[in-house]
């Protein structure tokens, strides 16, 4: 079934352009159910606040079912709404790839355009001549264009750039990659993404490959193989589509075949190519539903008016409600031409088509005893619009009920494949009343328990926590399209200290968080007994949680393309090796953070095409375990519920099998090995709500995500408004119910650009607010500004040099949950960092604690947090405002001081 939810979004008008037929023209419906459906589907919409009308129709029923209206300025408009409705649309445009030559032989350019609205991203990928399988790698730095961002160890994203509009008013969008043809690169990879929706559009549901050398005969996915006739948008023109042509004959030896498999650019030479491929995409359109009720001249009626632009044959499904309980029922006749009584509980009316042919209209004639009229649209038998999950609730009874919207969504008219049951369902608004209620009760509890003597403060953050949970729910079910977030709430005027016992994933507030490790460490094959003796000075330094690298076998050496889960033995140490390391750790008061990969495992086997994907070990899964449009690996399993990684098989978190095995290999390294919480990899990949699962099941202390995607360009330059890339995050957070964190990726970016680039105006989002994750949800943001992908020798996103403890200035003193690099603590850097976390932990700052931001201006960034601290970064100055409190610099370095108040 597909439903639409439709939202309040305030202060549009009414829309203009109501057309009724003259009674000289008799509304004439055509036969009922006789049309054609249209397959949509439908998003969150919102609704609109109305305007009355300078003029409204009266409306005159006749004794027959034929109703009839004219033009009266004098008809009373009892009710008018117009509600906005945002559906999707399937709409066809063209991929084109482009091969052609620069300025000499060596030279050359790849160029992919798209000619469908959205922002488009590439995400690409090489091919080595030594590694000519399906995996991809990165290319050179020299080959990636301006504005590209390293995507883990695999792949790149670039941004497409939009073009002037072409000869036909389209907009055209490209990105071009310039190589030398004589590098070790055997084949291009690469599919387009759209930023807007999420959609990711591959080529014959594979990934486009565009070979560089000749040794991908049998491959039919790839691109510039065969004659292409389209032309290439603006000047280009058209240009050749041969690819690969041989400069001498091959030899024909049987023994010499294996030979001529062998990719040798020897052999071959480039020749441009120009291609055009057919892609799909869903398009957002915009149409609307006015509703409004005017008095009939008939005593003790009412006529209720709807009229949408919606194409094609739209269908009201609708009944009526006698009290406040919105049960629905058949009003007595008589009622609009070709109507159908559904199953003895509803109505079913064709709307009558607009004279112009845009959209459609109905009349219904109602008795004032009633009300309501409740309602919802339906385009074909298996696609019904309604209001916020529920129905549509017109209020027909007295005036009372015009002022309001109260009543809207409070019923529902649940619709399953061809069948429609009315059932009754409890109201947002008392849903939402509800919510209020249980948070002012738990906050009455705060301040009673601070009033007495006996109660413990641990019991206090248990009431905090429930408070935070019942707002993530609330959250779930009333969030719209605009970016929105959940308000945090901390006591007024006591520093709460750490609990005994703390809900699951959340820890106490007052963590801070160390990598142990970097991209180099499984290359001693003990990294587990290095660590151990650096435990002592880890906790003298104030280290409360450590995170460990991934534990299992795995056929990369970091850990990251796990296989057998239940082998411990890895690259970092043995297992007997880790649990020492763990316990060392627990007896100075540090927790531990096991690096989980739950979102891909690499397999044993090779099936019967000669693909991976039949695993062994204890968890011996077959190929149900792959998500279904994986495009390398062949599963058998469901569609995936997010990001596709490439390189190892996407695991199906829909089936039971793979969450119980999960579930209890989790509850196993929580036991065994002695973890008390995780750091989740790479969970872009699947739903937010199998995390929850898993986190419920393992009860970890402390639990943080890695949700990273690119952030928000436009020409190579990060925009100010980050809104839609922390609402991504703060989605999966709140997909979880709260049982995780995860990495404020959007600090990181704002705070590399702020310091790089000397623009630290940044660092304050519209509202004044810090702008990533740790300004909208801090008690879920885990800062850092580097990790083993982003720095160590990967050097994906590596922060400013030198700038370092500018970035370390800014989160250890700011709320959310401070992550520190390993390089950076066994650096020159440890004493500046040793003494901010010292401060830190004696003003008691925690992951709510307040932030009054002072300054955000190009060359100086200071804030305020929780009245005790003052920190300032940058080049610009800043002192704290004298006045009552008196302020005393505690520590400075480079380009940062930070204040104490005494």
């Amino acid at each position: 079934m597909i439903t639409l939810r439709v939202e309040p979004l305030f202060n549009q008008c009414f829309r203009d352009g109501l057309r009724f037929r003259s009674e000289s023209k008799k509304a004439k419906l055509s036969s009922y159910f006789n049309y054609s459906p249209i397959k949509l589907a439908f998003n969150a919409g919102s609704f609109c606040n109305f305007k009355p009308l300078s003029s409204v129709p009266a409306i005159r029923a006749t004794s027959t079912v034929t109703t009839t209206t004219e033009t009266s300025e004098a008809s009373e408009v009892l009710f008018q709404e117009t509600f906005t409705l945002k559906r999707t649309q399937t709409v066809e445009g063209k991929v084109s790839v482009r091969l052609e030559q620069g300025n000499d032989e060596e030279n050359w350019r790849l160029t992919v355009g798209c000619n469908l609205p959205g922002k488009w991203v590439l995400h690409w990928g090489v091919n080595y001549i030594d590694e000519v399988g399906s995996e991809w790698d990165q290319p050179p730095p020299e080959m990636r264009p301006p504005g590209s961002v390293p995507i883990k160890d695999y792949a790149i994203e670039t941004p497409l750039k939009k073009l002037s509009s072409n000869s036909e008013g389209k907009t055209f969008h490209e990105v071009q990659i310039d190589f030398n043809a004589q590098n070790s690169i055997a084949a291009i990879n690469f599919v387009l993404k759209d930023e807007e929706t999420g959609a990711w559009c591959q080529h014959r549901g594979r990934d486009f490959k565009v070979p560089l050398m000749d040794y991908l005969h049998e491959d039919c996915n790839i691109i510039g193989t065969k004659k292409g006739f389209g032309s290439w948008p603006g000047a280009l023109g058209k240009i050749s589509t041969m690819h690969l042509k041989p400069e001498i004959s091959q030899p024909k030896d049987q023994d010499d075949i294996s030979k001529q498999m062998e990719p040798k650019r020897q052999n071959w030479s480039l020749e441009g190519f120009y291609e055009e491929q057919s892609i799909l995409k869903e398009t957002t359109a915009e149409n609307f539903v006015t509703v409004f009720v005017t008095k009939s001249p008939e005593k003790d009626k009412n006529i209720v008016c709807l009229e949408t632009d919606l194409p094609g044959d739209i269908v009201v499904h609708w009944g009526v409600c006698r009290d406040n309980d919105k049960r629905w029922e058949i009003p007595a006749g008589p009622h609009p031409p070709e109507t159908k009584i559904h199953k003895k509980m509803a109505l079913q009316t064709l709307l009558q088509p607009k004279e112009d042919g845009h959209g459609s209209w109905g009349l219904f004639s109602l008795d004032k005893e009633l009300m309501g009229f409740l309602f919802v649209l339906n385009l074909n038998k298996k696609t019904w619009l309604n209001y916020m999950g529920g129905d549509f609730y017109i209020p027909l009874s007295n005036a009372d009920s015009f002022a309001t919207t109260d009543g809207f969504g409070s019923s529902s008219a649940g619709v399953s494949g061809e069948t429609t049951e009315a059932s009754k369902t409890v109201s947002q608004a008392t849903y939402t009343d509800g919510i209020i209620s249980e948070i002012r009760n738990l906050v009455s509890d705060i301040s009673s328990e601070k009033s007495s003597k006996t109660k413990s403060k641990e019991w206090q953050e248990c009431i905090l926590q429930e408070i935070e949970n019942l707002a993530a729910e609330a959250y779930s079910v009333f969030r719209d399209s605009s970016p929105t977030f959940v308000e945090e709430l901390t006591p007024e005027t006591e520093t709460l200290e750490p609990p005994a016992k703390v809900c699951s994933g959340t820890g106490s507030g007052y963590e801070v968080l160390c990598q142990g490790f970097n991209w180099e460490s499984n290359k001693s094959g003990r990294w587990y007994m290095e660590l151990k003796e650096k435990v002592n000075e880890l906790a003298l330094l104030g280290i409360t949680v450590t995170w460990l690298p991934p534990p299992t076998d795995s056929v990369s050496p970091e850990g990251y393309m796990p296989r057998d889960l239940y082998n411990l033995n890895s690259r970092y140490g043995s297992m007997e090796a880790l649990k020492i390391l763990v316990d060392s750790f627990h007896q100075v008061g540090i927790k531990v953070l096991g690096d989980v990969v739950l979102n891909h495992r690499c397999a044993h086997f090779q099936n019967q095409n000669g693909v991976w994907n039949i695993f062994g070990g204890r968890l011996n899964w077959d190929d149900r375990a792959v998500v279904a449009d994986d495009p390398h690996f062949q599963g058998r399993g469901n569609k995936s519920s997010g990001d596709s990684f490439h390189a190892a098989p996407n695991i199906d978190h829909s089936q039971d099998f793979v969450r119980k095995d999960l579930k209890e290999w989790l509850c196993w390294l929580r036991k065994e090995i002695g973890y008390d919480g995780w750091r989740l990899d790479f969970v872009r990949g699947f739903w937010g709500g199998y995390v929850k699962d898993y986190m419920q099941a393992s009860e970890p202390y402390f639990a943080v995500g890695e949700y990273w995607d690119s952030l928000s360009y436009t020409y190579g330059e990060l925009d100010h408004n980050q809104d839609t890339h922390r609402q991504r995050i703060i989605d999966w957070i709140n997909a979880t119910n709260g049982t995780a964190g995860a990495f404020d990726v959007t600090t990181k970016g704002i705070l590399h650009d702020a310091v790089g680039r000397c623009q630290y105006w940044r660092l304050s989002d519209q509202k004044g607010k810090p702008p990533g994750v740790v300004g909208w949800w801090p008690s879920r943001a885990v800062t850092f500004i580097e990790n083993h992908d982003t720095g160590s020798t990967q050097g994906h996103w590596r922060f400013p040099g030198g700038k370092e403890m500018q970035g370390y200035a800014y989160i250890l003193t700011h709320p959310g949950t401070p992550a520190i690099f390993y390089d950076h603590i066994f650096s020159h850097y440890r004493p500046e960092i040793s003494a901010l976390l010292s401060l830190r932990n004696k003003l008691k700052i925690h992951c709510r604690s307040t932030v009054q931001i002072a300054k955000a201006e190009r060359d100086v960034y200071a804030a305020i947090i929780d009245e005790k601290l003052a920190m300032k970064i940058g080049p610009g100055h800043y002192e704290p405002p004298s006045g009552p409190q008196r302020w005393d610099l505690a520590l400075q370095g480079y380009d940062y001081k930070v204040w104490e108040a005494s």
